[in-house]
């Protein structure tokens, strides 16, 4: 497979003066996967204009490790019109690198480059431009038997039970200045901190910090006004394949529920592509840029996101978590077997947790995928799903509720459904070869949710039916089954659910 690389991957390795696991692991699945790295002309000469002549020296000492690609496609009829609308020479330089792939002289592109996507997915070849994390997650899925790793499961944890001295926080010594975070590090020792570990070593570290109304905000501009906060103080989660950076925003998003804050910030140094991921991830969850924070070590960017419960049906990522009373609400079938894997948090008292350590990146996206043959197909963005585990009278409950985030019924070929579910649903890539061809006539489609909500309570079947809410056990969903809103404000009785949740 020829793999042609943006310039801000190549600068991203030979630049950074820490040598990023990310980087180093994206290298080992492109030799593993025994790809051509492909360099392109415009990309040497971007590169060649560098302004640190440590990046320009080391690229050309490592040059050889690179194919460097002879010509230059022509620029073909869609992508013409595409590059009329080109106003720098980025943009210029996106058009050809984009040109090469859908003129087929590569096969696949990496860049952290959203206009390169943007382009890619209005020449309708999306799926074959990744982000570094996107070819992570495509190698893991594509050669289970190559890695060589375990990712575990996340964890609470006291700081002081976490190395300081981990190469991981060396961003955070650079950043912030070695002895100052190593300091600061040590102060919050009895403190909690969610982690997760690759093998032994330390890839996420999440620290949280409320704020109260008479917080000291003077070197944010514009300053903050009075209000309940909750600062993400501490947040880095190394690319690796495995959507780690959502399971630990689903941890934000419930914290800042349970602790009644009105707003949620991060500062950030958007340096690198480690960050500027981060920031991404963000603004698709609602974060906004305020303003910046000035201090000794430079001048952060600071991302704000509302917390007043209220929700969004054209893009409920913007109000997440919360759910809407007001919407329609299904009850769908989940399989045992499958349930706890992609709804890891409504894990049942008789399953083990420790049979669910090790990790997988269904587990923790918060974007999730539910494929369905079911009769009924007319499900809608903003809808709620009612996730129910299937197991006879006794043993059936209600365990999660979900946000419709898309439906997807327009799916091409194999191809293109595999690469719609592949990190965030179930199956392997072997499974969802199956489910696609079981039925020819009857292809599934795909519901895209939103991971919301474990209920603390699991109504049983039983309850269901003593309440009203399904017929007969003959009468237990076998599709995307609708309810009154009665009937989900009387699940969500019976579950004892959250109400801080919920919004009418």
């Amino acid at each position: 497979m020829r793999v042609l690389l943006d310039t801000n991957i190549l600068i991203h390795r030979e630049a950074a003066t820490i040598v990023r696991r990310e980087i180093g692991r994206l290298f080992f699945w492109l030799d593993k996967m025994k790809c051509d790295k492909c360099v392109h002309p415009v990309s040497l000469g971007e590169i060649g204009k560098h302004q640190d002549p440590r990046v320009r020296n080391t690229f050309e000492a490592k040059l050889q490790s690179y194919q460097v690609l002879k010509t230059t496609a022509p620029i073909s009829g869609p992508v013409q019109q595409i590059a009329a609308t080109d106003k720098s020479e980025n943009d210029r330089n996106d058009t050809i690198l984009v040109n090469e792939l859908y003129s087929n002289r590569v096969d696949s592109l990496i860049s952290e480059d959203g206009g390169l996507h943007s382009k890619a997915r209005r020449l309708g070849i999306a799926d074959r431009i990744y982000t570094i994390e996107a070819f992570l997650e495509k190698a893991v899925a594509e050669n289970p038997e190559l890695v060589d790793y375990r990712v575990l499961a996340v964890r609470k944890v006291a700081i002081g039970e976490v190395s300081v001295d981990s190469d991981f926080f060396d961003s955070f010594r650079e950043d912030y200045g070695g002895g100052a975070f190593d300091k600061w590090f040590n102060r919050k020792a009895d403190e909690p901190a969610y982690v997760c570990y690759e093998a032994q070593d330390l890839v996420a570290f999440l620290y949280l910090k409320v704020e109260g109304p008479g917080e000291n905000y003077s070197d944010i501009k514009p300053i903050f006004g009075p209000k309940r906060r909750l600062k993400i103080g501490t947040f880095k989660v190394e690319l690796n394949g495995y959507r780690l950076g959502e399971r630990f925003l689903k941890i934000v998003f419930d914290n800042a529920v349970v602790q009644n804050v009105g707003e949620i910030y991060v500062t950030i140094f958007p340096r690198t592509i480690e960050q500027q991921r981060l920031v991404k991830i963000l603004g698709d969850f609602g974060f906004k840029e305020h303003g910046t924070k000035v201090s000794a070590c430079g001048s952060e960017s600071v991302y704000v996101r509302d917390m007043t419960p209220k929700f969004d049906v054209q893009d409920p990522k913007l109000t997440f978590p919360y759910v809407s009373k007001s919407s329609r609400a299904f009850i769908v079938p989940i399989y045992p077997d499958y349930h706890t894997s992609l709804l890891p948090d409504s894990i049942l008292r008789t399953e083990s947790p420790a049979e669910f350590v090790e990790q997988e990146p269904h587990r923790n996206a918060i974007r999730k995928v539910y494929v369905s043959r079911s009769i009924f197909r007319n499900l809608q963005r903003g809808d709620v799903i009612v996730f129910y585990r299937t197991g006879g009278y006794y043993r059936s409950v209600v365990t999660t509720l979900g946000i419709v985030d898309g439906v997807y019924q327009q799916i091409r070929d194999e191809a293109h459904f595999i690469s719609l579910c592949r990190g965030r649903s179930v199956f392997s890539d072997n499974h969802l070869r199956d489910l696609w061809n079981y039925k020819k006539g009857t292809r599934p489609f795909i519901v895209g949710f939103l991971y919301t909500y474990s209920f603390r309570r699991r109504p049983t079947l039983k309850e269901l039916i003593d309440n009203g809410i399904i017929r007969g056990i003959e009468s237990a969903p076998r599709g995307f089954e609708i309810i009154t809103a009665g009937q989900f404000s009387k699940i969500l009785d019976l579950a004892k659910a959250d109400l801080r949740f919920i919004v009418d």
